[in-house]
C-alpha cells in the first residue's frame, strides 16, 4: 500500500510539479505509478499552468492534477477512484492533445464528514448528562 499527502503523494508517480525549491518546476519521481501528478492545483495557482506547459511539451507524461483535500485510489496501476474530503474540490485527468494541455474533469466521490461518522451517544449518557446539569 503506498499513500501521501502533497510531495508525498506525488512521489510515487513517474513526474510531478515540485515548489520544493521555491517556483513550481516538473521533477522526476519514482515511478511506482504511471503518469505524472500536480498537488495543490487549486491552491497554489502556479502548478496548474507549470503542470500544462510540462505535458504540453511532453515533459512529464499525462497525469492527473489534484486540489487539496482529494485523494486518488488505485488497485496496482489503474485509477479506481477520486474520493474527497473537501467540497467542490476536483481532480482531472491531464493530457496533450494538438499543442495543448487538456483537462477531463473527474467525479470525485464525497467522503463522509465527522458528524456522519460519529455514533450517536446512547441515550444512558445523555441522561446522565442531563441530570449532571441539572445539580449545577
Amino acid at each position: 500500500m503506498l499513500c501521501g499527502l502533497s510531495a508525498g503523494s506525488m512521489c510515487w508517480f513517474e513526474a510531478g510539479v515540485t515548489t520544493s525549491l521555491g517556483h513550481p518546476r516538473a521533477v522526476r519521481g519514482l515511478g511506482l505509478l504511471p503518469g505524472s501528478n500536480s498537488v495543490h492545483y487549486d491552491s497554489e495557482p502556479a502548478r496548474r499552468p507549470c503542470f500544462h506547459e510540462a505535458i504540453r511539451t511532453e515533459a512529464v507524461p499525462p497525469g492527473w492534477g489534484v486540489d487539496d483535500g482529494v485523494g486518488l485510489l488505485f488497485a496496482g496501476t489503474e485509477l479506481v477512484e477520486a474520493v474527497s474530503a473537501r467540497r467542490h474540490a476536483g481532480a482531472y485527468w491531464v493530457e496533450e492533445a494538438r499543442g495543448h494541455a487538456v483537462e477531463t474533469a473527474l467525479q470525485p466521490r464525497p467522503l463522509p464528514g465527522r458528524e456522519e461518522l460519529e455514533l450517536p451517544t446512547p441515550l444512558s449518557i445523555v441522561e446522565w448528562r442531563e441530570a449532571r446539569m441539572r445539580r449545577r
